[in-house]
């Protein structure tokens, strides 16, 4: 078919799409990086600082205690020399419910840290909250550097003096928002983290796959990665919205490590949103945006809603591989079960190639079947078809099911080629426009051959006219 080409005008991109030599990108083995904990009581500035210190606005940040409610992990460079930043949440004393869970982050944070930075306000002073922490650390045995935040000119530095008093030698004044300070802080920060992390797990060599957890809020995005982990590695509550800036995890599942990612909940509105919520949006399209793979979470025991739908069609607009997780299976009973299977048969008639899993989070039911599921979606995401063989097959649908008529005439296929995967994209040289419906039923026939299970397939046309004869 590729002969049939000569006759027609090609313009000066086509020739190097037909002669396209296309290699997956290789995925970068991540290192193994020491570990700084930032931790402090609440609103002292932790996440700002954190902003500072990785060069560039990853947490956030509002002018209310307790945004940061997870540990979150960041990679930093300093004066040459690499590490991994952790931004946690506010520990205080005596606290229950979600705020229980959130200290409880900020002392695991601790533990998996090579070294600690002890953030505490120089204007408010040193608390019980912050004694208590103080003595968190020390019982660990980790090196710890002292920040006194918010000390925004020369004459509020003698202020800190005081903070020598609490044995954990200099106390460095900075100003995070303003960054007054920051470099001799780090400095300090580089003196007392190894070269190379003790408590960080090796990473292989071709790196994990990536795996964004997305839905709406209250889903059981973070209980199904606690699940994983075994371990509750983010806080889970009732409270919708708990999450709010994606969380990283490294987990081992049937004998290969994968890197999940926990998001916040993509509500209706984004653009109505405001403060940490708004912030919290954009970082889970980030998170997409970097995933290979995405599971999408939806409430088995709740309706199936426009809102549900909107969350998969970002997915497959950011071109990623799609599993499709009904959570809270325990929840649902025989009459939801049968109007679910209505629901998602008239909702997802455009998306029948995604493969869902019905799962409990919570009890961890049927999640041993999550990793057969990605990786078939990453498989067909990753798949590259032969052109001759992609000829040969459409070269048949063609003749079978030729295009209808249009105005007199009638478009051809002259020759198709993939240009891409990750995820596969053809390009269709043709005689004229094609319906989209034809489109569709070039899609579906693709499918049937090569199965793309769990990936979405880009089909474009390029419309190419006759060479005029001399």
């Amino acid at each position: 078919m590729r002969a049939s080409l000569d006759d027609y005008e090609l313009e000066a991109d086509d020739a190097a799409l037909l002669d396209l030599e296309f290699e997956l990108a290789p995925v970068e083995a991540a290192p193994t990086n020491p570990v700084l904990a930032i931790v402090g009581r609440p609103n002292v500035g932790k996440s700002t600082l954190v902003n500072r210190v990785v060069g560039r606005r990853v947490a956030v940040v509002q002018d209310t205690p307790g945004v940061t409610r997870d540990r979150v992990y960041y990679d930093a460079e300093w004066n040459g020399r690499p590490f991994t930043v952790v931004d946690t949440g506010g520990w205080e004393l005596d606290v229950q419910g979600i705020d229980r869970s959130v200290a409880d982050q900020s002392e695991i944070a601790i533990r998996e840290a090579d070294a600690v930075l002890l953030v505490v306000d120089a204007h408010v002073g040193v608390t019980d909250d912050d004694e208590r922490i103080i003595e968190l650390i020390r019982r660990s045995r980790k090196p710890v550097v002292l920040a006194a935040n918010k000390v925004d000119s020369p004459a509020q530095e003698a202020d800190v003096a005081y903070l020598w008093s609490l044995g954990l030698g200099e106390p460095f004044p900075v100003s995070a928002l303003h960054g007054r300070g920051s470099g001799d802080l780090l400095d300090e920060a580089m003196r007392i983290l190894p070269k190379v992390s003790s408590v960080r797990r090796e990473r292989p060599g071709e790196g994990p796959r990536r795996v964004a957890l997305v839905g709406k809020p209250n889903v059981g995005k973070s209980s199904l990665l606690n699940q994983l982990a075994g371990e509750n590695r983010v806080v889970v509550n009732d409270l919708a919205g708990t999450t709010r800036d994606p969380v990283d995890e490294i987990i081992e599942l049937d004998g290969q490590l994968w890197t999940f990612v926990d998001t916040a909940g993509i509500r209706r509105r984004v653009h109505l949103q405001k403060g940490a919520d708004y912030y919290a949006s954009l970082r889970t399209q980030r998170a997409v945006d970097n995933a290979e793979l995405v599971l999408v979470l939806i409430d088995a025991s709740q309706d199936l809603t426009e809102q549900d739908i909107r969350v998969m069609q970002q997915v497959i607009d950011s071109g990623r591989a799609m599993v499709l997780i009904c959570n809270k299976w325990d929840l649902v009973d025989d009459d939801r079960r049968a109007q679910l299977d209505k629901e998602i048969e008239r909702e997802l008639v455009q998306m029948p190639w995604v493969e869902r899993i019905n799962i409990s989070a919570k009890t961890g039911w049927h999640t041993n079947r999550l990793t057969r599921a990605m990786e078939k979606a990453l498989e067909s995401w990753d798949k590259r078809i032969p052109t001759g063989k992609l000829n040969s097959t459409l070269g048949e649908l063609v003749a079978a099911n030729p295009h209808p008529v249009r105005g007199g005439r009638q478009s051809r296929i002259l020759f198709a080629t993939q240009v891409a995967a990750q995820p596969p994209r053809f390009v269709l040289f043709t005689t004229g426009f094609l319906d989209h419906g034809y489109r569709r039923f070039i899609e579906r026939r693709l499918r049937e051959t090569y199965d793309f299970t769990g990936s979405p397939v880009e089909i474009s046309v390029r419309v190419r006219e006759r060479r005029q004869r001399k």
